[in-house]
């Protein structure tokens, strides 16, 4: 895969450019790498220019030091398509990726033009939690933590009947680099924009997952009741619902982005 600094960082991305006027930006959660959209490139290629890419810290991207915020990692997605030469694009992005979106929404101005925020809120978890997890990752690296990942990630039915996608996902979890997963750490622990999702104009498709234990169907009915032009889909899954119901969750995108 190519490799771009911007933002006085290197990340790793991929880019399907096949001449369409609009392109589809991805961003992935906590942990994961680019790899985890797999299930989507066939169907929303068909429509979109398609952007993938690892976040700073993750998968092949490179690890800066120091806590992250939503603001650098936004700034990397603005430069990175600039660079591209992408002017506008839509994006979606899941988890910390649905964060990160929030913040581009807030401060992208014309350049975004419509988000699928997934599986995310505007603000995910406690300070202590996230506190003892960085600490954690400190003394024991990401093992630990990737142990307890599966069943807060997907359907006790996905781990059994696809108990290869789940160890897949789980190795490239154990492949990120320790320092970078504490500072999207800070980065998703510091971030809040419950004061913020009123100020969101452009149009947002909340993805839930009805069984997700991380961000709940409550954390995504209630960034539907602030977000005024927003729609609201809820899927059979957990925590990465694009990667557990590709085929639904491509069938909304597709309905969202005008191509249903």
């Amino acid at each position: 895969m190519p490799k771009i600094t911007v933002n006085n960082a290197e990340i790793n991305y991929r880019l399907i450019n096949s001449g369409k006027p609009e392109t589809l930006v991805f961003s992935n959660s906590l942990g994961t790498q680019f790899s985890m959209w797999a299930g989507q490139e066939e169907a929303l290629a068909a429509h979109f220019n398609l952007l993938f890419y690892d976040t700073r810290g993750h998968g092949q991207s490179g690890t800066t030091t120091g806590d992250y915020s939503a603001e650098l990692l936004g700034n990397d997605i603005l430069q990175l398509t600039l660079k591209l030469g992408i002017d506008k694009f839509h994006f979606c992005g899941l988890s910390m990726g649905g964060l990160i979106g929030q913040w581009l929404a807030i401060n992208g101005g014309s350049r975004v033009e419509k988000l699928i925020l997934c599986n995310t809120s505007p603000k995910i978890g406690d300070e202590k939690n996230w506190n003892d997890r960085i600490d954690l990752v400190g003394r024991e690296g990401l093992k630990p933590v990737a142990d307890g990942t599966a069943i807060k990630w997907f359907t006790d039915e996905f781990i059994q009947n696809h108990s290869n996608k789940v160890a897949a996902v789980l190795r490239d979890f154990k492949q990120n680099s320790p320092e970078g997963y504490q500072s999207n750490c800070a980065m998703v622990r510091d971030t809040d924009f419950r004061e913020n999702l009123k100020e969101i104009d452009q149009p947002v498709l909340i993805v839930a997952g009805s069984g997700d234990p991380v961000t709940t169907t409550e954390d995504a009915r209630n960034m539907h009741s602030q977000i005024k032009n927003s729609q609201l889909v809820i899927l059979n899954a957990r925590h990465l619902s694009a990667f557990e119901r590709p085929k639904e969750f491509n069938e909304a995108v597709l309905r969202f982005l005008g191509r249903g």
